[in-house]
């Protein structure tokens, strides 16, 4: 085993862990936290791939501001004052039964897949190819019109969030 398939297994523990405690925590202010480890977790995976932009981006958006507006809105939604926020996890049976499915679907298709597969290795004289440019030019390219949708749909949920959070005046 190298040292790489050890971090990843690693990382993959740390991540199948808190993705689970997210679910299963009680605490809705610890589930979010819990939220965070699981997004920080599939950043490192993003890194251990070679996609330090990828890296950057998941742990700036999700893991940062995704987190902070989930936790903002808990605070401003429930009006924290000491209570402890609780949170239920109905249908937890049918959940299981969906993630049992999904996972056996996921296996599946790794159990056909060849066991030994090698990463190329890249040589001294190339050089190290960055995922950015091609990224940017899939964004403003092809992608434009659905990320501008998808920027006018978060400030339409966060216009939206800030109307239930106020109170009745």
């Amino acid at each position: 085993m190298t040292l790489e398939t050890v971090e990843f297994w690693v990382v993959a523990v740390v991540l199948l862990a808190s993705s689970l405690a997210v679910v299963l925590t009680p605490n809705l202010f610890h589930a979010v936290l819990y939220l965070a480890a699981a997004l920080v977790a599939t950043g490192v995976i993003f890194l251990l791939l070679d996609q330090p932009f990828l890296f950057a981006v998941q742990l700036l958006l999700y893991a940062g501001g995704v987190v902070t507006i989930v936790v903002f809105a808990i605070m401003l939604t429930e009006r924290l004052v000491g209570e402890r926020i609780r949170q239920t996890s109905r249908h937890l049976v049918n959940g299981a039964i969906v993630a049992a499915a999904v996972f056996a679907g996921v296996a599946g298709f790794l159990l056909q897949a060849p066991l030994t597969t090698v990463r190329p290795q890249r040589r001294l004289q190339e050089e190290p190819r960055d995922a950015t440019v091609a990224i940017g030019r899939a964004l403003v390219g092809p992608f434009a019109v659905t990320l501008l949708l998808l920027g006018v749909l978060l400030v339409t949920a966060l216009l939206g969030a800030l109307h239930f959070a106020r109170g009745e005046e």
